[in-house]
């Protein structure tokens, strides 16, 4: 079985003389970024590396794929940030500047703006960024979202709330997956939120869609769909927010012709339209009601995190590191659009506070399910555990496929219910 620890996707990465060049806002950060550097630097891309992270301390793969690194103090400080760029690029001609990173998306694209450079403007990237700029932009194409309004101090917070209605959701303006994301179903509950929330300086206050929830991924050139992905969480991020002893799954859908699912890849298709999508990868979330509606969630111009690329690789056996890198610099995608499998990534919460301790049911779990185990990543013991409510990933995760649904999700809901890790505080002996 493969450790998530090993570079998945990894070949030697090859610099050569190609006349191309791509600036990368952080090169190593979040996880998935090396391989995104690696996937541009097999083309034989050369990849100028910018981050806060000293040379030294970035990963092997990284310092191996990149052509040249600018050390910045603080990535997200635009108005120091990108006078250095300037300076550092000085004399250079630039056929891209791009970044996978949600908070680094706008940067990315002022810097196009700035120097000329091929891909969306500031104005277009706003639209995948600002989550009410991006309802407005979609409803205006006749496509349905959430009822949303801008709240930024608690009179409008109440206000929107009386014309909303209950429940309602109250999330961040630029936030990224479900952090400070919160269902509200009552006044008693949203006076009792509103003091926890005072750090958001910007909120969505939008109605609550009840429904299933899926993904709609793409990688884009010039806003085309060249490759698409429709995963499902299991349960939806908002119930898995809210029970600790939960597994959360998400699982990637192989058969895309679907009648419950071909509504969501045309309302997807559509957003892209409204929004002006460029070349690129995207992330979209989407609901589907009981009544059968599809609605929008939210997206935004880069991949989905907590290992959704690597779940998408593993679904059809191709490199999407890789293809991202040929779609943005080439204009072409090169790898198979067949899928092959469903592919299920299931996130796992130790038992407990303090270190790990001990694997309960994994060694029975990979004795049964072996071939179709793609990877997994567990703490190991002795590791500290993680803070659940801060991170999707928690203290690891188990990758598995399988070319039927029913059972990649039996096999799943086996991960979550028979696969425990447990953690005990350092003073306690575990016998």
């Amino acid at each position: 079985m493969p450790s998530a620890n090993s570079d998945l996707w990894l070949v030697p990465c090859g610099k050569g003389d190609a006349e191309m060049k791509v600036v990368l806002l952080a090169p190593a950060y979040p996880p998935e970024m090396p391989q995104f550097t690696r996937g541009l630097a097999e083309l034989g891309i050369q990849v100028l590396g910018v981050g806060d992270s000293g040379l030294g301390s970035l990963p092997p793969l990284v310092k191996r794929c990149l052509s040249d690194y600018l050390q910045v103090p603080r990535l997200l400080d635009e108005a120091d940030t990108i006078p250095r760029i300037h300076r550092w690029l000085r004399g250079r001609e630039i056929d891209r500047i791009e970044s996978l990173w949600e908070p680094l998306v706008l940067l990315a694209a002022r810097l196009r703006d700035r120097f000329g450079v091929p891909g969306m403007s500031a104005d277009t990237v706003l639209g995948f960024r600002d989550k009410q700029i991006m309802k407005e932009r979609v409803a205006a194409a006749g496509l349905r979202v959430p009822r949303a309004r801008r709240v930024s101090t608690r009179a409008e917070v109440w206000a929107a709330a009386e014309e909303i209605g209950y429940p309602l959701i109250l999330k961040p303006i630029a936030g990224a997956g479900s952090a400070d994301t919160y269902r509200v179903d009552s006044a008693d509950e949203l006076r009792r939120l509103l003091p926890q929330i005072r750090h958001v300086r910007e909120a969505s206050c939008e109605e609550f869609i009840d429904g299933d929830e899926f993904t709609y991924d793409t990688i884009c050139i010039d806003g085309t769909p060249a490759y698409e992905n429709v995963a499902q969480y299991l349960p939806r991020p908002l119930i898995a927010r809210t029970e600790e002893s939960i597994s959360p799954v998400i699982c990637t859908v192989r058969d895309l012709e679907q009648p419950v699912i071909r509504p969501g890849i045309e309302l997807g298709r559509g957003v892209l339209r409204a929004l002006g999508m460029g070349s690129g990868f995207t992330h979209m979330e989407w609901y589907r009601t009981r009544e059968g509606e599809v609605v929008f969630g939210e997206i935004g111009c880069r991949p989905g995190g907590a290992r959704l690329v690597d779940q998408m690789n593993f679904t059809g056996d191709i490199d999407l590191f890789r293809e991202w890198g040929r779609a943005i610099t080439s204009g072409r995608f090169a790898a198979s659009t067949e899928r092959r499998f469903n592919t299920a990534i299931i996130f796992k919460r130790a038992r407990g506070r303090g270190r790990i301790t001990h694997h309960r049911g994994l060694a029975d779990f990979v004795r049964r399910y072996r071939q179709w185990i793609c990877a997994e990543d567990l703490l190991p013991l002795g590791a500290p555990r993680r803070n659940w409510l801060h991170t999707l990933v928690s203290d690891g995760w188990l990758m598995v496929r399988h070319p039927e649904w029913a059972q990649a999700l039996e096999i799943a809901r086996a991960a979550a219910d028979e696969v425990t890790l447990y953690a005990e505080a350092a003073n306690r002996d575990h016998r």
